[in-house]
């Protein structure tokens, strides 16, 4: 996440250097207390919190959890973990809906935060789980505001209310009551009011945003601050707080390249969750936040489960499964393989992705340097040959290969590459879904042959036994060589080495089946 991305460095070098230490003294954990501190100072975290922090941390860095800890430097990556889960809100909160409906959900923050595009996000979510929401249109004051509500709730596919022109036209107040009736007589069971900004904090915005609090009585009031402002989200936040109050907060344009540790600040200053993270521009780029997952992306541990459960939306199971099907029974197309790229396409940005993995920020450069164009290349390549060359790849000689390459104003060793990868992946893939164990290129079977390690101890039995003088020394000897060859294996390991049950084999089969 390239908010969070400078922060994240800082911490992930300073936890590096712990590594190599077997254990902690007071003074190393000082050292490294000071370089969390000026970390988060750097990163714009307000002052209050980054002591309550660094306090909290050094505290339980010279306790008695690090001093027993066979590994003193993971205990303190994870106390680190854990008071920044802390900061953010400790556990993830979700939208609070009415007993009665229609929920009414008021959106508040200053001009240019992303009110208006979380709305539209917030809509086309609330819909895919089955929500029928109303955008109302009250933010009557910036020019073209209501045009701009009116775009984004069509490229959403949600409904809008917006009776009045805008551009200084219209009560703000009285269309937001009548937005919720025409909600509850058209059966919405959800409103989402965007609000009007300026571009700082007075009081006729505050008057504003009270009235339409007190007219429609919300049941959640969502303050979305630009993750990208400093020091100032904090001092808003916390004018917003005393002047409207508001039950969550909306994290907006967190893929933006700021130093964005303000954003770690207002769940600990104003004592409210936050609720989602906007994380790009399009519609879909919307999270709900979870704490205890954006810790782990600050400190480069990944984000695992966000990327389940992106790929879980993305990918359909019935199809998964008669993919595994055809890998098994070798029946696999580039058909079957262009449907999956276009369904790893739904998930979004690859980069997005890769950040997600464990460890990745080491590697930023080379995700940043990744081509997102590859798919597009890859997609125009196969559709570029017929149905016939797509089911059966073998049929490619050079004619076809060069049409192909012309087809798709790619080279024809950009058409080998594809079909020498899609061929290898293929052979990988059958393996894995028969229940067997892969041979990776340069590597060779990660299982080995059975038999095969006995047979390399025969050959050194008959060539390399004992030439010792003595008899019952050669006897020993010989009988010492032939017990390793009984139980070595290609690795050096011995026959005690632990290889793959049937058991694990189908636990693999199974996980590869949902895939």
């Amino acid at each position: 996440m390239a908010t969070f991305g400078t922060l994240s460095d800082r911490l992930t070098e300073t936890f590096r250097s712990l590594r190599t230490k077997g254990k902690l003294s007071p003074a190393d954990i000082d050292g490294t207390v000071r370089e969390i501190r000026r970390a988060l100072l750097d990163a714009d975290v307000a002052l209050q919190v980054v002591k309550e922090f660094t306090g909290r941390v050094r505290e339980r860095a010279l306790g008695d959890e690090v001093n027993r800890a066979l590994n003193p430097a993971q205990q303190v990556v994870q106390i680190v973990n854990e008071e920044l889960i802390a900061i953010l809100g400790g556990q993830q909160r979700r939208l609070e809906f009415a007993k009665q409906p229609p929920t009414v959900i008021m959106l508040a923050g200053l001009q240019g935060s992303g009110k208006t595009t979380f709305a539209g996000k917030l809509a086309k979510q609330l819909e895919k789980d089955g929500h029928t929401p109303l955008l109302v249109a009250c933010d009557l004051q910036r020019p073209n505001a209501v045009n701009q509500l009116q775009v984004v709730a069509e490229r959403a596919g949600a409904a809008i209310f917006a009776p009045e022109p805008g551009n200084g036209v219209g009560d703000p107040v009285a269309v937001a009551r009548t937005g919720v009736e025409h909600a509850r007589r058209q059966q919405h069971d959800i409103v989402i009011i965007d609000t009007a900004g300026r571009l700082g904090v007075d009081a006729e915005l505050m008057k504003q945003a009270s009235d339409i609090r007190k007219a429609t009585q919300p049941d959640e009031v969502l303050f979305v601050i630009d993750s990208m402002i400093g020091q100032d989200a904090v001092a808003t936040a916390k004018a917003f707080q005393e002047g409207v109050d508001f039950t969550g907060v909306v994290l907006s344009k967190l893929d933006g390249d700021a130093r964005g540790g303000a954003a770690l600040s207002v769940a600990s200053v104003t004592g409210r969750p936050i609720i989602f993270a906007s994380t790009g521009e399009g519609l879909d780029d919307l999270e709900a936040f979870h704490p205890d997952r954006m810790a782990s992306r600050i400190l480069d541990l990944g984000d695992i489960l966000t990327l389940i459960e992106q790929a879980q939306q993305a990918f359909d199971e019935e199809e998964a499964k008669k993919v595994a099907e055809k890998f098994a029974k070798d029946q696999f197309t580039l058909e079957d393989f262009l449907e999956q790229l276009q369904q790893v396409r739904k998930m979004g940005s690859m980069k997005k992705m890769l950040g997600m993995l464990p460890g990745m920020g080491q590697m930023k450069q080379q995700i940043e340097n990744f081509d997102e164009r590859e798919i597009d290349r890859t997609e125009a390549i196969i559709r570029s040959m017929t149905p016939v060359e797509r089911r059966n790849p073998k049929i490619l000689n050079g004619s076809r290969r060069l049409r192909i390459a012309r087809g798709s104003g790619m080279t024809v060793t950009d058409v080998n590459q594809l079909v020498q990868r899609f061929d290898q992946a293929a052979k990988m893939m059958k393996t894995v879904a028969r229940g067997g164990v892969p041979s990776i290129p340069g590597v060779g079977s990660l299982g080995g042959k059975p038999g095969a390690s006995a047979k390399r101890g025969n050959k050194q039995k008959k060539g390399g036994g004992s030439r010792s003088g003595n008899p019952a020394k050669r006897a020993a000897e010989n009988a010492g060589i032939a017990a390793a060859a009984q139980t070595g294996s290609g690795f050096g390991l011995g026959g005690g080495a632990p290889q793959p049950s049937e058991s694990d084999l189908a636990e693999i089969q199974k996980l590869f089946g949902k895939a």
